[in-house]
């Protein structure tokens, strides 16, 4: 072993040499980069260190000096591939450089002593997202992340790829100053002065991996504060090292009693009782060698038959800290190998082995950087790399290899399904840089769909007229019943941004130049990357009107308001007792009922909350009363005192005023009403007819004796205000609706009326078991819901239901009520609405979404909470469902078909998130999954929640109809199946797509087929050639090219591939891509 130490190697100043925080290897073992507090990043050459001594050698000692911090630089890295070199300092920034092929364009910098460069190392990434100074950082071993911790308590995740963060992770308490990679590429550890290391779990991303993919990636494994519960808080730094076996973690700046330590952490079980003890202060760096080491040399007589050793294998670490000592260890030998006292004159900040384990740089603050080389069998003899990938192998690194070619069709295969990632990488990033290009790609699985350029990935594009925030699909049609002219999609930041980019300003010394813009942050739309997952709706009140689907959503608009937080809704039990007053005997109230029974009298009773209570008569007001806002609550049906489900009753009102079309917005309802010609026709939105539905219940004590002999209820429709028509009801009005096929109102006594659009009565009274809460309608459908949760869907056009009707009871838990004393508070009604096939679609306030099949008569779940906290794939504003394109865009779609249901899941799901997180629900339940990943047999916990979540959303898009969705959800499962290499699945997923495409035609003449009617293709084993809208064959190929490039699955995928001619025909594929 010796020493080397280079007069020449330093960052040198003025008056002295500045303090050096950091130094690495590259892979290949050619560069030594060092950082200092000089602000330079310098690299050297390795070989010229290494001939320090020698005076004929005379090739360039640094090959490159870059000055891109404005701070101290505390930790410099190259990646494992050795492409990237990335760097961390003071100001905050992570720096990223990239070694360009091409000579150095200038000489040394005028003024300094800096040789001129040798290598041109460029900047290639400024990374900005710490809020303090940054301490350490690490690459994976397969370079897909890169990790910086810092000041702020904040480890941030960067993707290798596109460098884009992927996740902040603020799980520590204090100032984060140390970072190591598991070898197997599982794990990544931090050490930070809360005096804890906490080990993170994570999937290596791919390089289409965006933030919203890896939402629940990097999860938080293990917290071990064991052995650093008195560790000292005064050290700059607590780096730490993984062995190169995968076994164990040196943990710097630990205690072992009052002793300062380096802690051993045992893999798996996270804990350990070695601790290596010599130094006399505290241990900042730890450093394993790369290599494994043997104590005799390989041969015959030690190997096996596989050439493997059979000896005992051992690993190499050297230490180092504040007492400026350094020490190497062996695992084999409880006593150092060897101890350096006073080896520097400050504290030593940072060690690093060259690749071959046999040459170790040390750093210090006092500006030294020395090689520590040795020779020979010191540390052992050295044993093949096969070693180390043994040892990691039963860790699960490179579990999933390359795999083998099936043949060169496969080939093909691989290199066409990789190309729309490859496009949706380069789409990405110029997303980020502000590029305006125009780029398709073909369905990744992301649900990245094809979009202009100047279309808005979150649902924010030029939204059509919408009321009250609720998308309307008709917006397209006039209140007169004309069609519209669809306005062109004309990017309107576009000229100014052209203006922008040329404008020219004269600076303080009178000359002329363009003036920079920033073009990322020139247009007003946002990001092509996703929203993180949970998000709220609105963030500072500005986020609602891009939140969801701003151009289709198939559900009926509600007219009429649901009160704050829902309707309420109760569930009585079967069990009722006479509730116990205060002051009262026991059995007195009993007795008194019995009194008041006898003679066969009914004694009243108030039902409520406790119990029964013998009515109390209510006080009686004197005088003239104002005519407040409603005039009574509704009268009591006999069916609400039976039934075991009571929703809130609507109160009546004196005056119900519903105004359709105008400035508000909205052209549904009344479109067909006195239809006009000529210039009227062409008139603008601005000044389309005011159409209005108004019902005036009588606001004062009926004349006659009898309650049903009172004044009637007037209902009256205009038009520019002149009457249309009017009509008489005998019985007070609760709820009005109306669009341009008909008008409903609901009144308090459950009957339901219906005119047709000129007034004339189009059904006689539809008689409910109790009054009417909810009335909604869309196109001939008509949707109402009653006091004891019954819905009732009526097509007005047919005069006919496509159901019977359906109690509301199943989803607001009746099983669980049904034998309780008391009336129990159930989620309340958020909303009820009826889709464009008559489907009944419910969210409640617990965040629970439904919709009734009236094939299967129940109720389906299509979103919950559960899928929002668990599953990796929940985003409510993902730019693949939000921006849903219009139906004349889409090829390959019939007449009105891609609109059926769209927008409905995206809906439900946005719903889940804005009541979880007003609850806080959520917080306990991701509490809840948080502590179950990190319990046995639940490791597959996430990608299993996952995997059903995609399962559940192409479950309800067929349910739905929802073409547009079923085709990305379907595209986003394929992929996730190629990811996991789920064999079962993949082949089973692929049976189904293909059907009966093969088979002869007279099939579907035997069924009657229809495309896109009655259903026909809405379940995967129908007969036809169409599945939910989509020919069998398209989503075939879209599903074999998504899956064509995982190597594992080929031996599958290749049959569907050549049956459908992807792997022979360029053309062929390109149809796909571009579809």
């Amino acid at each position: 072993m010796h020493f080397i130490r280079p007069v020449w190697l330093t960052h040198s100043g003025e008056k002295k040499d500045f303090e050096v925080y950091s130094c690495h290897v590259s892979p290949d073992g050619t560069r030594l980069v060092t950082a200092a507090g000089d602000g330079h990043v310098r690299v050297w050459s390795t070989e010229a260190i290494y001939n320090a001594a020698d005076a004929t050698f005379t090739k360039p000692k640094q090959l490159a000096s870059m000055s891109y911090h404005s701070g101290t630089i505390h930790t410099v890295r190259f990646s494992a591939n050795g492409r990237y070199l990335a760097s961390g300092a003071d100001d905050k920034i992570v720096c990223v450089y990239i070694l360009d092929p091409s000579p150095p364009s200038h000489s040394a910098t005028f003024g300094t002593n800096e040789p001129p460069p040798v290598e041109n190392w460029r900047i290639f990434r400024r990374l900005i997202g710490h809020d303090n100074d940054v301490q350490d950082l690490g690459w994976s071993y397969d370079s897909s992340i890169l990790v910086s911790v810092g000041l702020d308590s904040k480890v941030v995740v960067w993707s290798g790829h596109t460098f884009e963060k992927l996740k902040t992770l603020s799980a520590h308490q204090s100032h984060v100053k140390g970072l190591t990679f598991d070898p197997a590429n599982k794990y990544f550890a931090t050490a930070s002065d809360d005096r804890t290391i906490k080990i993170f779990r994570f999937t290596p991303p791919g390089p289409n991996s965006s933030a919203h993919d890896q939402m629940n990636n990097f999860i938080l494994e293990k917290t071990i504060n064991a052995p650093f519960v008195a560790s000292p808080l005064t050290t700059y730094f607590r780096r730490c090292s993984w062995s190169p076996d995968g076994n164990h973690i040196a943990a710097a700046n630990a205690v072992n009693g009052p002793v300062s330590s380096v802690a051993i952490i045992n893999r798996g079980t996270w804990d350990g009782d070695i601790h290596l003890i010599g130094h006399e202060g505290p241990v900042e760096v730890c450093a394993f060698s790369p290599r494994l080491f043997a104590k005799q040399p390989p041969n015959k007589g030690n190997m096996d038959g596989k050439g493997q050793t059979m000896q005992h294998i051992v690993t190499v670490i050297a230490c180092a800290g504040q007492d400026k000592a350094l020490s190497v260890w062996i695992t084999s030998n409880p006593r150092p190998l060897v101890i350096t006292q006073d080896l520097t004159v400050k504290s030593i900040s940072d060690l690093a082995w060259t690749p071959d384990g046999k040459t170790l740089f040390v750093t210090s603050l006092d500006g030294s950087i020395l090689a520590v080389v040795f020779e020979g069998s010191e540390l052992g003899f050295e044993v093949g790399l096969e070693e180390n990938e043994k040892s990691l192998a039963k860790f699960g690194a490179g579990r999933r290899g390359a795999g083998i070619i099936e043949g060169t069709g496969s080939l093909l295969l691989e290199e066409r399904s990789k190309e729309g990632e490859l496009r949706g990488v380069e789409g990405r990033m110029g997303a980020l840089m502000g590029d305006n290009s125009t780029y398709s790609a073909v369905p990744n699985g992301n649900g990245i769909s094809p979009l202009p350029s100047n279309a808005l990935t979150n649902g924010a594009g030029i939204p059509p007229d919408t009321n009250g925030g609720q998308p309307n699909s008709d917006a397209a049609e006039r209140v007169d019943g004309q069609p519209a002219k669809p306005p062109a999609q004309l990017d309107p930041h576009a000229a100014k941004l052209e203006s922008l980019k040329q404008r020219v300003e004269i600076t303080k010394d009178g000359k002329k130049r363009i003036k920079p813009l920033l073009v990322s942050a020139s247009r007003g739309q946002e990001s092509s990357l996703p929203r993180a997952q949970l998000m709220a709706s609105t963030v500072n009140g500005q986020g609602a009107k891009h939140d969801g689907p701003q151009t289709i959503l198939d559900l009926s608009k509600p007219f009429d308001g649901l009160p704050k937080g829902g309707l309420a809704a109760l569930l009585l039990g079967n069990k009722r007792k006479i509730a116990v007053l205060e002051g009262v005997e026991d059995g007195h109230i009993d007795k008194k009922i019995a009194l008041a029974s006898r003679d066969g009298a009914v004694p009243i009773l108030s039902n409520t909350a406790d119990g029964l209570v013998p009515a109390r008569p209510a006080n009686v007001s004197i005088g003239q009363q104002p005519t407040p806002d409603f005039i009574r609550p509704a009268l009591t049906n006999p069916s609400l005192t039976v039934s075991q489900v009571r929703l809130a009753v609507p109160k009546v009102r004196s005056h119900i005023v519903q105004t359709f079309g105008g400035t508000t917005g909205s052209t549904q309802p009344g479109l067909s009403l006195n239809s006009t010609t000529g210039p009227e026709a062409t008139e603008s939105k601005a000044v389309q007819t005011d159409i209005m539905i108004e019902a005036r219940n009588p606001s004062h004590l009926p004349a006659a004796s009898r309650p049903q002999d009172g004044e009637p209820s007037r209902v009256t429709v205009t038009k520019r205000g002149q009457p249309v028509w009017q009509d008489f009801l005998p019985r007070s009005v609760l709820l009005v609706t109306g669009n341009k096929d008909f008008w409903s109102v609901a009144c308090e006594d459950g009957s339901v009326y219906a005119w047709t659009s000129a007034g004339r009565r189009s059904i006689n009274a539809l008689v409910l078991e109790s009054q009417p809460v909810i009335l909604e309608c869309r196109d001939q459908w008509l949707l109402c819901v009653t006091g004891v949760g019954m819905c009732y869907v009526w097509d007005m056009k047919t005069l006919s239901s496509p159901h019977p009707p359906v109690s509301l009871a199943p989803i607001l838990d009746i099983a669980a009520s049904s034998l309780q004393n008391h009336p129990t508070h159930t989620p309340a009604i958020t909303s009820a609405h009826v889709n464009s096939e008559g489907r009944i679609v419910v969210t409640l306030s617990n965040g629970d979404g439904y919709a009734y099949s009236p094939l299967m008569y129940v109720w389906q779940r299509l979103s919950e909470v559960w899928w929002a906290v668990g599953s990796q794939y929940w985003n409510t504003t993902d730019s693949s469902v939000g921006n849903l394109q219009a139906s004349s865009n889409q090829t390959n779609s019939t007449s009105g078909h891609s609109d059926v249901s769209a927008g409905i899941i995206p809906y439900l799901e946005r719903n889940t998130t804005s009541e979880t997180l007003l609850r806080g629900r959520a917080y306990f339940l991701q509490r809840l999954v948080k502590q179950l990943l990190s319990r046995e047999g639940f490791e597959g916990l996430e990608s299993s929640v996952s995997m059903a979540h995609l399962e559940n959303r192409v479950a309800a898009a067929m349910m739905l109809g929802a073409k547009e969705e079923f085709q990305i959800y379907l595209y986003m499962y394929a992929k996730r199946l190629g990811a996991e290499g789920l064999k079962t699945k993949v082949e089973e997923l692929l049976r189904v797509l293909l059907g009966s495409i093969y088979e002869d035609d007279e099939d579907d003449s035997r069924t009657g087929f229809l495309p896109g009617r009655n259903g026909d293709d809405r379940n995967w084993d129908n007969i036809t050639g169409m599945l939910c809208g989509w020919p069998r064959r398209e989503l075939l190929k879209g599903t074999v090219l998504i899956l064509g490039k995982n190597r594992d699955l080929q031996r599958i995928t290749m049959p569907y591939a050549n049956a459908l001619g992807i792997s022979g025909e360029q053309q062929a594929s390109d149809e796909v891509m571009r579809s």
